[in-house]
């Protein structure tokens, strides 16, 4: 057994169902403010009992993920001390903005949120949701910029074995930041779409009495997810130049990666420094599986007095085709994270050198303990996320007003 494989192992798996969650929360909280301010504005119910349905399907993804979220920083920070001691002045600056903005500015304007309902004016409940997104976008973005900096580190200086951060604004500014972010972010819009359509589809299928409610909420899931589409296909495409001239070797030889590579040789040594063959692989599929989302458009004119809900196959098409977007996340993040390699700071820090000194019998089980307990985490949400979305909206307990029928039930006598 080989200590850094099962690291590089346990790591890819945390942060696998980690991002789920995370694309998740970004796509849906983003169409809930949406919902929500509709809500305020004309003040239709019908608005209302689609924020509650979808804001309990929200918060039950969030607070798992947040679950998976503090395992992933438990593993993180076992298993690659050497990132730790070498890089951890820099990388660990954006690290501590994003966890001060999402453990505490985000989850306090979430409670409020969860609790304010009939207790807070509309207006102020809504603000306090335009704070979850906002602290969520940010969050996402200081995640980003840390990621960005093992990609092309900027703004550094080495002193004494260790990276000192001497320029914070070069960060901001990386050259593989801006369209990285943008990608993600319209990944998490178009998962948000996608789910929103496929959960109504299902029910408009079942013919439930909430026809109205779930016809709604499919048409906005559809646009949501046909424009998000359109995004991810443009900022990922426009990643190629950025990221193809600061990572010379990520997509192939030439003379600028040939040179690179004599040069890490003659610093580092003789080894292997071109990307593994799943970087392509995984990039070559994502590309595969976002051509074909485009078919989404095509379902735009079908919205026309209800043809996509008449004709019934483009409701199993949306249902079916949950998956895609899920498996393209993932795909995409192979590409960028193991298209880095050997590095884990790419031509600063081969991944050999950032791993820590810990036994192979040590790792394996640490690996079997977090995957399991991540997948637990995983399979929890997503059964009760099935199990919640099939009720439909009828009476979702987000937002129950006090006193009703449902929370008054009988506590159980005990023997």
């Amino acid at each position: 057994m080989d200590t850094l494989l099962l690291a590089r192992l346990q790591f890819a798996t945390t942060t696998s169902i980690h991002f789920l969650f995370v694309v998740v929360t970004l796509g849906l909280v983003t169409l809930l403010v949406g919902i929500q301010t509709a809500w305020v504005v004309t003040g239709n119910p019908k608005y209302e009992r689609l924020t509650r349905f979808w804001g309990q399907l929200y918060v039950i993804n969030y607070v798992l993920g947040i679950a998976t979220g503090i395992v992933m920083e438990f593993q993180f920070g076992l298993n690659w001390s050497g990132l730790s001691r070498y890089v951890g002045n820099v990388f660990g600056a954006p690290l501590a903005i994003e966890t001060l903005v999402a453990f505490f500015l985000e989850s306090t304007f979430l409670g409020m949120w969860i609790f304010g309902w009939h207790r807070l004016r509309r207006g102020v409940h809504l603000a306090l949701l335009w704070g979850v997104a906002l602290t969520a976008y940010a969050s996402a973005f200081w995640i980003m910029v840390a990621n960005s900096w093992l990609q092309n580190p900027v703004g550094y200086e080495v002193r004494d074995g260790i990276a000192h951060l001497t320029d914070f604004p070069a960060l901001l500014t990386n050259p593989s930041l801006g369209m990285a972010f943008g990608h993600v972010v319209s990944a998490a819009l178009l998962v948000g779409g996608m789910l929103m359509a496929a959960v109504s589809a299902y029910h408009l299928i079942r013919r439930t009495p909430d026809f109205a409610i779930f016809r709604t909420s499919l048409r906005i899931g559809v646009v949501t997810a046909a424009l998000a589409i359109t995004l991810v296909q443009g900022f990922g495409f426009a990643q190629f130049g950025p990221v193809g001239a600061v990572q010379p070797t990520k997509f192939g030889s030439g003379a600028d990666a040939d040179a690179l590579i004599a040069e890490w040789t003659a610093r580092f040594g003789p080894g292997d420094y071109t990307p593994p063959v799943l970087a392509n692989v995984g990039l070559g599929f994502m590309i595969l599986i976002g051509m074909g989302l485009g078919a989404l458009w095509l379902l735009l004119p079908l919205l026309w007095r209800d043809w996509v809900i008449r004709l019934r196959f483009p409701l199993w098409l949306l249902l079916l085709g949950l998956p895609l977007p899920f498996v393209a996340v993932i795909l995409g993040w192979i590409a960028r994270e193991v298209g880095r390699q050997p590095w884990v700071a790419y031509g600063l820090l081969p991944v050999d050198q950032a791993v820590s000194p810990v036994a192979a019998p040590v790792m394996l089980a640490s690996l079997i303990g977090f995957s399991l307990l991540l997948g637990t985490l995983a399979v929890t949400n997503w059964t009760l996320i099935a199990r919640h979305a099939a009720r439909g909206a009828d009476d979702p307990a987000l937002g129950r007003p006090p006193g009703h029928p449902a929370d008054l039930r009988p506590e159980p006598a005990f023997a």
